[in-house]
């Protein structure tokens, strides 16, 4: 980092410290407003036929229908005798094992008839929420706010005992704390501003949070770390931010950038979803090196030698990376083979993995979820496609003032019903009207009962979407069956040859749009990875001037990457540790291998810095990589411990596709410190010795003070060992 900048955020120091807290100050209330305006949706392709489908039925207005209830807070009986006393038949009342009555209208309910019962279980301090779908998307949506606030609970007290263990002093876990809430606040602050413009998902607030308070920890870690070796040297404090800056803060530049256009890659998913996704990260990031690289050395400055203020006697030191160290300098193969072992296997049931968003958006909750529960048992009501129908859209040529219009909307009402998976079809043939008839009302020919008139803007509406025509179809499978899938494509394939030539048709609704998503993203996963990979290898390239070792982090960073998807092919797609046994959402999927690249790269520049510093004088490679490991090995695994315990502080929501995404990151990242940067890449760099970092040339040492240097290194490196 440049010394000018670093000398002039130490020198005025207060004025700095001023602006961000009244940044802070001032945007805090943004950031408390975040989750308004996130949504459950937003997995559609755009370019799809699907997505034109489902934006004519949200333009059809049919008049209202009443909805199915969940009812808590009163007993059966008395919600039976509510029933009675407001005309609901007692047999649309099914209780629910844990608890709770599902209301089901009867096809002679009214919207009025059902308004007043809501209304009558108010009165009586019950609770009642409508079945439907965005009802249920309503639910996801308060339970990912409400891991948010939880997790950030759970999280900053294991946070503070892991800082206290990695830096020893009370005074010196607040340096990456105060990074960490910052950057966190801030990108949340750029969210909720964001968020009015373009739509952005539930699942946002999560990921930008805790990939920010994740980050912000680990590089003030790695900055405030080399600045307590510079005091503990002798440096003054103005010199000692300057050269942590200069050294671990142009590590952490690299990487903040790496691992900025590595979540950058989502873009390449192809909609809106992805692209969120990607600008929240992007955001994330971005607040972070903000905040490392103006707050944090004016807070250095502030605090100085004061970072030791409320340490305790340090652990026995037992030299357990001068150990790691002398491993992989004295035994690389033992180091390389060792690694292979432990990740080959769970790499070898990566390619099994299979990726599915869950058209049903109940299916995300807890199976011990009230509104689940609901929505089971209305499917085994009313059948299992019912709370998903698939709506087929089809906008004619030929006006709908001509009966060839109408005959060609039952000749396809037949076909559809002769399909096979096909429950029920609702089609304007169900009025009993020959096309002829709809033609003359549609055209005004002939006068329009208000009863025909209502029952058939379930089907059109002429005045907003004109010349189409909409048949319902329900599957005898539920949305989140592959059949039901399958029959949506059939249907979508036989469209053409059952309609008139010029006619546009297409299937929308949930499951379509979600087919689409989850087509779209297993296509568009390859490029992804393949992009991210690209980022790796050129961010690699340019921060240690070595494309042998950026074409070995990205073999590596692929390894960790298959052994991850194995793990969880092992254990959410077979049911294990309490998951429930399904395919890995096609939502966060891609987004766990894309944190996995660019966080590795985090302590992949690290490493390969500290290596590289002694290489640069001369030592010869066996002593360098000592230096790295022996130096970096604590911190680099105590920045990946706090990681994980960011991670699995997402455990605590009830939605299974957090867990897996808590699940993913945390194996990931553990792989990645303990097994990756702490045995494979040392050991690999002693295995091809000076050409480990080709074409960067080693500076070559006399080989008779490279014997001599290499035996006082060894005496020096073990005397300032902090492992």
């Amino acid at each position: 980092m440049h010394a000018g900048w670093t000398r002039f955020t130490v020198r005025s120091r207060w004025l700095v410290i001023m602006v961000w807290v009244l940044l802070i100050v001032a945007t805090i209330p943004l950031a408390m407003q975040v989750t308004r305006h996130l949504t459950a949706n937003g997995f559609d392709n755009p370019r799809s036929e699907a997505r034109w489908a489902t934006d004519q039925l949200s333009r059809l207005n049919p008049p209202p229908a009443p909805d199915p209830l969940l009812i808590q807070g009163l007993s059966q009986g008395r919600v039976i005798a509510i029933a009675q006393d407001a005309h609901i038949g007692r047999q649309t009342l099914h209780p629910l094992h844990g608890g709770g009555v599902l209301y089901v209208p009867s096809p002679q309910t009214s919207v009025s008839m059902s308004r007043h019962f809501e209304t009558v279980i108010t009165a009586h301090h019950g609770q009642w929420q409508d079945v439907t779908q965005g009802s249920v998307g309503k639910t996801v949506a308060h339970d990912s706010a409400k891991t948010l606030a939880l997790s950030g609970v759970l999280a900053i007290p294991f946070l503070a005992v892991l800082l206290f263990a990695v830096f020893g002093s009370v005074a010196a876990i607040a340096l990456p704390l105060i990074i960490a809430v910052a950057g966190s606040e801030i990108a949340l602050s750029v969210i909720t501003l964001v968020e009015t413009h373009i739509q952005l998902s539930v699942f946002l607030t999560d990921i930008v949070s805790f990939l920010a308070l994740g980050v912000g920890i680990d590089y003030a870690l790695f900055i405030s770390t080399r600045f307590r070796q510079a005091l503990d040297r002798g440096h003054g404090v103005e010199e000692a931010v300057v050269e942590s800056m200069r050294h671990a803060g142009r590590s952490v530049l690299y990487s903040g950038i790496a691992v900025a256009l590595a979540v950058a890659t989502l873009l390449l998913g192809g909609n809106a979803y992805w692209q969120g996704l990607a600008l929240g990260g992007a955001v994330a990031i971005a607040s972070v090196l903000l905040a490392t690289h103006s707050l944090l050395p004016a807070v250095m400055a502030v605090m100085g030698k004061h970072l030791r203020w409320g340490g305790l006697k340090r652990v026995p030191n037992w030299g357990f990376w001068r150990f790691v160290g002398r491993l992989s300098v004295d035994k690389p193969w033992w180091g390389l083979i060792l690694s292979v072992l432990l990740l080959v296997p769970l790499a070898l049931l990566g390619p099994r993995m299979q990726m599915r968003t869950p058209a049903n958006l109940a299916s995300m909750l807890p199976l011990n979820s009230p509104i689940r529960q609901a929505v089971i048992l209305e499917q085994k009501i009313q059948g299992p496609g019912s709370i998903a129908p698939l709506g087929v859209v089809m906008r004619f040529a030929t006006p709908l003032s001509q009966a060839q219009t109408w005959s060609a909307v039952n000749d396809v009402t037949a076909h559809l019903q002769n399909l096979s998976g096909v429950k029920k079809v609702s089609s304007p043939r169900d009025l009993g009207v020959p096309p002829g008839g709809l033609a003359a009302m549609v055209g005004h020919k002939l006068p329009e009962p208000a009863a025909l008139k209502t029952a058939l803007s379930n089907f059109i509406n002429p005045h907003v979407i004109p010349r189409t025509v909409v048949v319902y179809v329900v599957a005898t499978t539920g949305p989140d069956n592959p059949a039901t899938a399958h029959l949506a494509a059939r249907i979508d394939h036989q469209l053409p040859r059952w309609l008139p030539r010029g006619t546009r048709a297409a299937v929308g609704g949930q499951v379509p749009i979600l087919r689409s998503f989850n087509t779209l993203t297993a296509h568009r996963l390859p490029w992804i990875i393949g992009a991210a990979l690209i980022v790796a290898l050129i961010v690699l390239s340019i921060a240690t001037g070595s494309i042998m070792q950026a074409v070995l982090g990205v073999v590596f960073d692929a390894l960790v990457a298959l052994a991850t998807a194995g793990l969880l092919v092992l254990v959410v797609q077979r049911g294990l540790w309490g998951f429930q046994a399904q395919p890995l959402d096609s939502s966060i999927t891609p987004l766990i291998f894309v944190l996995l690249f660019g966080l590795s790269m985090d302590y992949e520049v690290i490493l390969l810095h500290r290596i590289q510093e002694p290489l640069r004088t001369g030592a010869p490679v066996s002593r360098a990589v000592y230096s790295g490991v022996s130096t970096t090995g604590s911190m680099i695994t105590g920045a990946g411990m706090i990681m994980v315990v960011v991670f699995l502080s997402l455990m605590v929501s009830p939605l299974q596709v957090m867990k897996t995404l808590a699940l993913g990151l945390s194996f990931a990242v553990l792989v990645d410190t303990w097994i990756v940067r702490s045995l494979l890449v040392p050991s690999t760099i002693v295995l091809l010795g000076r050409a480990s970092y080709w074409p960067w040339r080693i500076p070559s040492s006399d080989p008779a003070q490279q014997v001599a240097s290499e035996s006082d290194g060894w005496a020096r490196e073990d005397a300032r060992d902090p492992s």
